[in-house]
């Protein structure tokens, strides 16, 4: 039998006030939450700004018993751990960072069939092991599990963009426990990822509620910008672009307002995206040399330094206004201001591109989204990247025949087309985007030259 919800129908207006702070719900957060408190299967799609976290944790404050988040990234599960607790939530996290010592008190917890803790966020690697599969079962029986939610379920497909294979072992829950609600969130999956992920959770029928939201985020400008090896011009464009950014800021007409705000000229927050730990170090180096407050972030930096750096950015402290980061920076961060975001290299992607882009802008308020794009990372990104997205992202950076919004929600299924209000290069100057393409990217015949050399042989990732 189903977990029983005597009062899940209680006032979650209160407890969103109460326990998050939050004033009211984005759309569809309240349509969703009730879902899944009715005993729903719930599959939501829905952009990086959207808030899907609140949609398992506003429902696992009502509910009893205990709801399990299954998410593949330790900095996201702890940053949400501690979110939690300071709000007075029983979030734990259980990983292989996870002290002994709260460990064990974890797994005690589960051992009585009755824990007191609300969330407990695991990675997928360990659901599949048969100790901690036991202690859900007990838990199961005392009819204390509440539901089961699937963070970045784009994860268990492997045609997603980054594809686990400990998240296909998740097919064990619905087996075992056909009776607890199931909740997957992802912010990118094209019908193929829908498709995989829905089946290998064993998730249809009328019992399953589906949310999908539109990928177009109307706040964002779209740029490609076409570069070469041979003119390099990467950083000084950057800079120049910054730079007009901060001479505008400090304008007569302009400053006044933003000393009333308590906002610095150069208080301008955004992330810039590199593939390689050395490039993210060099490139966060030069910017300070001119001046620019930018702090590299990737996985080699001690934990320490990277919760210093992450803090001071997110409360807009001097020399903490840009992060240069790896690929794995920037889940499940709560910060709604920043202002760009830029792609140094070619994602290995066209969802990974596009959950990164969509980080900046949460506030609603406009926003700019570059992406560098040289012939050369193309040929060095293909040894890496799953064929099908790279290439998919790939023709999304060569086209200049049409709106980049458009192609983006083309891309995730969408039928209509969005509404673009000049906020994208296309839209914005068609004739010049041409223009530009033909001039800034090294011709096809330069780069099979380059790739027949083996220019491109040590290329990598490295976060």
């Amino acid at each position: 039998m189903p977990l029983v919800r005597t009062d899940s129908m209680q006032d979650i207006d209160f407890t969103l006030r109460r326990q998050f702070g939050k004033k009211s719900f984005r759309p569809q957060q309240r349509e969703i939450i009730n879902a899944t408190l009715e005993g729903k299967d719930v599959f939501v799609q829905a952009a990086t700004s959207f808030g899907k976290s609140l949609c398992f944790q506003l429902p696992a404050v009502i509910d009893h018993g205990i709801t399990i988040v299954i998410s593949p990234l330790l900095s996201l599960m702890m940053d949400q751990v501690k979110s939690l607790r300071n709000s007075n939530i029983d979030a734990r996290t259980l990983n292989s960072h996870t002290p002994f010592s709260e460990r064990d008190l974890i797994m005690k917890d589960l051992a009585t069939g009755h824990p007191l803790t609300r969330l407990l966020y695991v990675t997928p690697e360990l659901c599949s092991g048969p100790y901690f599969r036991e202690r859900l079962e007990l838990v199961h029986r005392q009819k204390e599990l509440a539901r089961i939610a699937v963070d970045e379920a784009h994860c268990i497909s492997e045609w997603g963009h980054d594809f686990r294979k400990d998240f296909k072992r998740l097919s064990w829950f619905r087996e075992r426990f056909p009776d607890v609600p199931i909740m997957c969130l992802t912010a990118t999956a094209n019908e193929q990822v829908r498709t995989d992920i829905l089946t290998t959770l064993g998730l249809g029928g009328p019992n399953l509620k589906t949310f999908t939201m539109s990928a177009f985020r109307p706040n964002l400008h779209l740029e490609v910008r076409f570069t070469s090896d041979q003119t390099d011009d990467r950083y000084d464009d950057f800079v120049s672009w910054l730079k007009g950014v901060y001479d505008r800021r400090g304008k007569p007409d302009r400053k006044p307002e933003l000393d009333e705000m308590g906002e610095r000229v150069e208080n301008v927050s955004g992330i810039i995206y590199t593939t390689s730990r050395d490039e993210c170090e060099s490139l966060a180096a030069s910017l300070r040399s001119h001046d620019i407050g930018a702090r590299p972030f990737h996985a080699k930096l001690s934990n320490s330094e990277k919760e210093k750096t992450l803090q001071r950015w997110i409360a807009n402290q001097v020399g903490y206004d840009i992060i240069v980061a790896t690929t794995a920076f920037g889940m499940g961060i709560d910060k709604d201001d920043v202002r760009f975001v830029v792609h140094w290299r070619l994602p290995k992607s066209f969802e990974g591109y596009y959950q990164e882009a969509g980080r900046a802008g949460r506030d609603g308020r406009a926003s700019y989204c570059f992406l560098y794009y040289s012939r050369e990372d193309r040929d060095r990104a293909n040894k890496k990247a799953r064929m099908q997205s790279h290439e998919a992202l790939v023709r999304y950076c060569e086209d200049t025949s049409g709106c980049r919004h458009a192609a983006i929600t083309r891309y995730f299924g969408e039928g209509e087309v969005p509404k673009c209000d000049f906020a994208c290069d296309w839209h914005k100057d068609a004739v010049g985007l041409k223009r530009r393409w033909r001039e800034g990217l090294a011709s096809e015949e330069w780069v099979c030259t380059q790739r027949e050399e083996g220019a491109y042989d040590d290329y990598y990732w490295s976060e």
